[in-house]
């Protein structure tokens, strides 16, 4: 018995043998470098896949191998604490990336190296991909990473495959693995609800896990969005420390888990939120995860920003060098309560105001159930006789005989259950069958997984299209969440979250495939939405309900972070109690519009809007392709000060704004500017001066770079003067 235990023994080892790398194999290291970082990886003598150094790059690459030897932290037990995408099932003890069941119910995953291939796709892009397969089953992950030179910036995704005699389930599959070494690690996250968008809360990480994610199917970031920074050893300031932001570009449920370790190192791992999705791989089938796009700054989080915001507005954003449209809306001026004489009127205002378009929000549509309220009509996008008797045509081509343009909300997603659509489709429906439905806003989802409503939501843009070729704007709206999951289609329901967000992606695709300059506004009951990879088809988003200017200088400030100006729908509306003045100066950090009744203006606030909109489309370029630099935030300031300059640093504008309600609270000492070239000399001018007074800026003074930026400058903002734009300007 004892021998043929023996015997037994030897032929395990000699087959082990035969699935394993051979030992002591040459260490391959891959380094990922952009202009002032690296990302290195590296395989052991075992084929193992890891990440040995994230952090400044150095000048001699070969000095990389050297970098694990430093460390002589605790004992590390599984050889694979640092993978670079860390499996379930054998020896990692680690949150994983990947964890599968294989078509023999096997729960294990054992990833190595097999090759990497590395090419350059212009001057400034890269792509690197690495092979890695189980020596043991047939199944492969490739792992990218795109990036981009001058922007420190990286994308990295991975394909998922295997050629197993059945189907394979994948439990987690996330997009993205990292690994960080600091002596700690600083979390700045944001949470928020309705009106209450983009909360930050920074604290230190702890051991364990720390789990940013969304479940709610659609419009995502409602509760928590799916960007975040992590400091390393402090947290940083706007100009000093270390710091990683990161950013996934998926438009529904997301997970990202951040994981302290017993020797003190953090790993993060993003993706598709594996909740209730655990997605069967057939043989031969390839699943694609979305991208997560991450940039290392050493210097402070407004470095981090602003490559980030070039590379957005050159890589990602749709037409992000391009222009935008101001717009006046009218749905504060109206709300349901409309009709085509009406809305003629507010055309007339639109081009005395002097924006470019009108935008015609929610209430146009629906017949058997008219759409007077959130309670009816949703989903039957056929023109109200009753509101509109010559349809949206008639109000298209007054819009083009007052020289403006016309655009139109939608929300194509969405359906009451009182409506027609309802009633013909309610397989179309995403509910539970035998549940009581469940109403968020008066509304469900409409089940995009299923090709059929796919055409229905591609034939609502391409209809209004088709009726009226000079349309020229969509603000396409998203304001229930999901609930009761089901796909009445769907032969596998744990598929669904997936496949909802796949069919919204392929509806834009074909949109933007047939109209591929049309501006479009992702709007979600505020900033529920928003994310790269829908920054690909829309122009603009719009960051929350909350147009309170107050309010909004904090939002704007914490989306700033992470989306460059351009993208921001900023509106100039009646919530709050400010004065136009600075309700219009906060809402130019952005993309400009108003939702305002025009003709119970006063005159000079008529004059004041007429007069900042010129100003605006002179200094807009500035704003949205500028650098941008801020100066003071809300949060620790009395007063809050946001820079803009232009590449060459010869113009800029600064945005001042008195955010205290506390007796004297104002500009009391300079405000030091950033950016600017110390050798240059500028002068300062206040822009958008409200009629009937005069600016205390004396704008003949000229500026060295250097004093600005040391010594600064006080724009002298208190109450009854409590938002100040100043023009900088290079002379001689």
């Amino acid at each position: 018995m004892k021998r043929m235990r023996e015997t037994g023994l030897i032929v395990a080892v000699a087959l082990l043998s035969l699935v394993q790398p051979t030992a002591f194999a040459q260490p391959v290291t891959i380094p990922v470098e952009t202009k002032h970082h690296a990302l290195v990886l590296q395989t052991d003598a075992n084929k193992n896949l890891g990440i040995v150094y994230m952090g400044a790059k150095l000048a001699d690459k070969n000095e990389y191998t050297h970098v694990p030897a430093m460390y002589k932290q605790t004992a590390e037990y599984t050889g694979v604490a640092n993978a670079a995408y860390a499996t379930a099932g054998s020896r990692n003890l680690f949150e994983p990336a990947i964890a599968v069941t294989h078509v023999d119910g096997n729960n294990s995953l054992d990833l190595q190296y097999v090759r990497h291939d590395s090419k350059k796709l212009d001057e400034n892009t890269s792509l690197l991909t690495v092979f890695l397969k189980d020596p043991v089953y047939n199944f492969e992950v490739t792992l990218y990473y795109k990036s981009w030179f001058n922007e420190d910036v990286t994308e990295q995704w991975s394909e998922i495959r295997h050629n197993e005699k059945g189907n394979v389930v994948l439990n987690k599959y996330a997009s993205a693995g990292l690994y960080l070494k600091a002596g700690s690690y600083w979390l700045r996250q944001y949470h928020g609800d309705w009106a209450k968008e983009m909360q930050a809360e920074e604290t230190r990480l702890t051991h364990g896990i720390k789990t940013l994610d969304s479940k709610l199917g659609t419009r995502a970031n409602l509760f928590q969005p799916s960007v975040f920074m992590i400091s390393l050893d402090k947290p940083a300031t706007e100009d000093e420390g270390t710091v990683l932001y990161g950013a996934l570009e998926w438009s529904g449920n997301f997970r990202v888990d951040l994981e302290l370790d017993n020797q003190d190192n953090l790993r993060i791992m993003a993706g598709i939120n594996n909740y209730a999705s655990p997605y069967i791989l057939k043989a031969g089938e390839v699943f694609t995860t979305p991208a997560f796009v991450s940039v290392l700054s050493s210097n402070g989080k407004g470095e981090a920003s602003r490559k980030l915001h070039n590379w957005a507005r050159n890589y990602k954003l749709l037409d992000g060098k391009g222009t935008r449209l101001t717009l006046l809306n009218n749905w504060e001026a109206t709300y349901f309560d409309f009709n085509e004489a009406k809305l003629k009127e507010l055309l007339k205002d639109t081009k005395k105001l002097g924006v470019d378009l009108f935008l015609l929000d929610d209430g146009w549509f629906a017949n058997k159930y008219p759409r007077n309220d959130d309670k009816a009509g949703l989903g039957d996008w056929q023109e109200n006789k009753k509101k509109l008797p010559n349809g949206i045509s008639s109000l298209v081509q007054e819009a083009q005989a007052n020289g403006v343009k016309f655009g139109i909300w939608i929300e194509p997603e969405m359906v009451n259950p009182k409506s027609e659509l309802y009633e013909q489709h309610p397989d179309w429906v995403v509910k539970q069958p035998g549940r009581p439905e469940h109403y968020f806003r008066n509304q469900l989802v409409l089940d995009l997984s299923n090709p059929a409503v796919q055409d229905f939501v591609f034939n609502v843009v391409d209809g209004l299209f088709t009726k009226n070729p000079t349309l020229a704007y969509i603000k396409w709206d998203c304001n229930a969440v999901i609930y009761n999951a089901y796909a009445a289609r769907l032969g596998n329901q744990s598929h669904f979250y997936i496949k909802y967000v796949q069919g919204l992606y392929a509806v834009l695709e074909r949109i933007r495939k047939k109209y591929p300059t049309v501006p479009m506004m992702l709007c979600s009951g505020g900033g529920g939405r928003v994310d790269y990879a829908a920054l690909q088809y829309f122009t603009e988003f719009w960051p929350s309900d909350n147009t309170d200017p107050l309010e909004r200088i904090f939002m704007q400030w914490e989306y700033s972070y992470f989306y460059p100006a351009i993208t921001s729908a900023n509106h100039v509306t009646d919530w709050g109690k400010q004065p136009i003045k600075f309700r219009t100066d906060v809402a130019m950090m952005g993309k400009l519009g108003f939702d305002i009744v025009v003709s119970h203006l006063k005159e000079k606030d008529m004059t004041f809007c007429q007069e900042a909109l010129k100003t605006y489309n002179a200094v807009k370029p500035i704003i949205w392709q500028g650098d941008q630099y801020r100066l003071q935030d809300p949060l620790t300031n009395a007063v809050a000060a946001v820079l803009y300059i232009n590449k060459e640093k010869t113009t800029g504008v600064v945005f001042n704004y008195l955010v205290s309600n506390r007796y004297d609270a104002g500009s009391l000492l300079p405000i030091r500017f950033k950016g600017l070239d110390p050798a240059k000399k500028y002068t300062l001018k206040e822009l958008n001066v409200y009629p009937g007074t005069t600016s205390t800026i004396d704008s003949s003074k000229v500026y060295s770079g250097e004093f600005l930026m040391k010594v600064g400058f006080n724009p002298d903002v208190k109450a009854g003067r409590n938002s100040v734009v100043l023009e900088v300007k290079a002379v001689g």
